[in-house]
């Protein structure tokens, strides 16, 4: 038991020095790295851009082949901040009328710099804006996608980001397409269609014909460009930056990974590539039968970081008189579960669901996800489907529970004995071991059977921890009363009377994220205090004093988890103490059967 006790310690202490290293040292150091990336520009000098042998360069973020401007000479077409409606307003543009996606199409450029989210806003409160994913160059937060040619040779003109397109139509509905077209006037004529479906999947097709009187060699390319280093939550559970799927397997990269690489080249088959925040995403999908040369770069051509994912094509000889095409894909959009298998199903995308990071506990977290939203398809509500899958997961271990709540209840039976070897053999630590040792044998008591239920929720938590915070169907899910969003914590807190008082405890320096102490988070200590009660207790007083301890550190603990998780572990508890109390209490009668059973029995 006492192997027990220390394995059970071992197990909370080290949960507390994770989580006090990531809320005392992590959090505040990405706070001020974010305020210090808000005032002050980069200095980092501008990097060399080398171009695999035989391509041409790649248009620089949202611009042509033309190298960016040096430091100290800002590029004027996208040095301004201005607002984003005044961004919009100086391109014609195609709308788009999606029931899932706004915004619009840039004629100028012919590039996708402007999309809304019509089902998701910024915050739980219905009036809240639309989540804004992507923006027009002209802006501090510009990001966007590009897609076209390349020159294989100099001097062909070709279309660039000051071109001006000439549209089909002037919107662009979910199940349609506009077509783009432009004419170089040297014997060159370009199309770029857009296809929309009634998702987040965007079919881009460049056409070009050749009138003239020479073939010419050219490069598709798509390219994805994003302004400034976004905020990031920076939790080491979470990716959020530049990412890919190269020969089946996933390639990710921070924003600082890529800012000190500057450049990531990789030639593939197949696979995709993009930049994710947490719950959202904007990849380009090449043609899945061609190679490619794919690159993630990092750039500061006006002091300003840069972002950029991109890959080229094979080269591609356009005859005189003839005519070729490429297609590219871009998914840009909520990172919904079953929709990314689907698109990865549907259109052959090679583990397109890897764009959500369900972490090393990828063959747990994925059939909790499935399973928590089958329950709230038949339920209704999230929160409900969480209690749900706790008691399917208390129904799959319970043979594993038994057998050790059942070990549990013979050690609190022997308790009596126990304290009399303890009294008799106080003083000799290796008689008093022996003997109970001895004791476990006879009476086949196994000391460390108690912790084999921690043990196996352990990767059950941190599954459904993860499942809680990557995936997009918890964000915003309610549950009832107060609680407004699963995915987040409990926003009430005892320290100001659950709103009673005017004030935030999170403001103190230091301790102000373990002040936010709600009421599920207490519900959660209370029910682990009561369950700890149904617990053989240590002989040993130091030991029962740290036990004691237990419910509050872990109310404390996981007071800053999502709301949902400590329902979770609360619900988990009750459901836990039902079941030990009726193994005990069955114990107990099956030992006072026992000859001479009736007093140890009568004595717990």
């Amino acid at each position: 038991m006492i192997e027990q006790r220390n394995l059970i310690l071992a197990i909370v202490l080290s949960v507390a020095i994770l989580l006090g290293f990531q809320f005392l040292y992590e959090m505040p150091r990405q706070e001020q790295q974010r305020t210090q990336q808000a005032t002050q520009q980069p200095t980092s000098p501008q990097p060399t851009t080398q171009q695999p042998a035989g391509a041409p360069p790649v248009p620089v973020p949202g611009g042509t082949t033309t190298p960016a401007a040096q430091p100290g000479a800002p590029a004027p077409a996208m040095l301004s901040t201005a607002l984003r409606a005044d961004a919009l307003a100086k391109a014609p543009r195609v709308t788009l009328q999606s029931p899932r996606l706004g915004g619009s199409i840039s004629l100028l450029g012919g590039r996708i710099d402007d999309v809304t989210l019509s089902d998701y806003r910024e915050t739980v409160q219905p009036n809240s804006r639309n989540i804004a994913l992507l923006s027009p160059p002209g802006t501090s937060d510009a990001f966007f996608t590009e897609s076209g040619w390349v020159a294989g040779e100099t001097g062909t003109l070709l279309p660039d980001r000051d071109t001006l397109w000439r549209a089909s139509r002037d919107t662009l509905p979910a199940g349609g397409s506009v077509t783009l077209s432009w004419n170089n006037d040297q014997g060159l004529a370009f199309e770029r269609i857009f296809a929309l479906d009634a998702n987040f999947m965007l079919t881009v097709t460049d056409r070009v014909s050749n009138t003239a009187d020479k073939p010419v060699t050219l490069y598709p390319y798509a390219l994805i460009s994003r302004t400034g280093t976004p905020p990031t939550l920076g939790f080491y559970i979470l990716h959020e930056g530049l990412l890919g799927v190269f020969g089946g397997s996933l390639k990710e990269l921070t924003y600082k990974d890529v800012a000190e690489k500057k450049k990531v080249e990789q030639k593939t088959r197949g696979g995709w590539l993009g930049i994710t925040d947490k719950y959202w995403l904007v990849a380009l999908i090449p043609d899945q039968q061609k190679d490619v040369q794919t690159r993630f770069t990092h750039a500061t051509p006006d002091r300003i970081d840069r972002y950029q994912v991109d890959f080229t094509g094979e080269a591609v000889t356009v005859p005189a008189g003839g005519g070729t095409e490429t297609t590219t894909r871009m998914f840009i959009g909520a990172k919904q579960v079953k929709l990314l298998d689907a698109y990865g199903t549907d259109l052959k995308i090679d583990r397109f669901d890897l764009a959500v990071d369900w972490g090393w506990f990828y063959f747990l977290t994925k059939p909790i996800f499935f399973m928590l939203e089958m329950f709230a398809a038949w339920l209704g509500n999230f929160g409900l489907a969480i209690l749900a899958l706790t008691v399917v997961i208390k129904l799959i271990l319970f043979p594993l529970a038994n057998k050790s709540y059942r070990a549990m209840s013979k050690l609190k039976i022997l308790q009596p004995e126990m304290m009399k070897l303890r009294e008799r053999f106080g003083e000799d630590k290796v008689r008093l071991n022996q003997e109970m040792m001895a004791l476990y044998k006879r009476e086949k008591a196994n000391p460390a059977a108690g912790c084999l239920p921690i043990l196996v929720q352990i990767p059950i938590f941190f599954a459904l921890y993860k499942v809680l915070f990557v995936t997009i169907e918890m964000r915003h899910a309610p549950f009832y009363g107060w609680i407004k969003d699963l995915s987040d914590q409990d926003p009430t807190t005892v320290f100001n009377l659950f709103g009673l008082i005017p004030w935030d405890p999170g403001v103190v320096p230091v301790i102000g994220p373990f002040l936010l102490l709600g009421a599920w988070p207490l519900i959660m200590g209370v029910t682990m205090y009561f369950q700890q009660m149904l617990n053989p207790q240590p002989p040993d007083p130091v030991q029962a004093k740290l036990f004691q301890l237990m419910p509050i550190m872990f109310t404390f603990l996981l007071a800053n988890f999502a709301a949902g998780l400590v329902i979770y572990w609360a619900w988990n508890n009750v459901l836990s103490m039902a079941q030990q109390w009726v193994i005990m209490r069955q114990a107990e009668k099956d030992a006072a059967k026992k000859p001479g059973g009736a007093a140890k029995a009568g004595k717990t």
